[in-house]
């Protein structure tokens, strides 16, 4: 799951890095992408820090 997460995070990443070239930064697309791009963020950051916490 990890391994997919982290893939689909650098897609959107990727994909909001080409907007930014192309496009106004309050484009609709654009901050969808964005708020996208935040919960995958978010929800990797859960996981890292549960399995940080699990280790000990």
């Amino acid at each position: 799951m990890e391994k997919k997460l982290l893939k689909r995070i650098e897609e959107l990443r990727k994909r909001l890095n080409k907007f930014a070239l192309t496009r106004n930064l309050i484009d609709h697309e654009v901050v969808e992408v964005s708020q996208q791009l935040d919960r995958l963020l978010n929800q990797y950051q859960k996981i890292s820090t549960y399995q940080q916490l699990s280790f000990w």
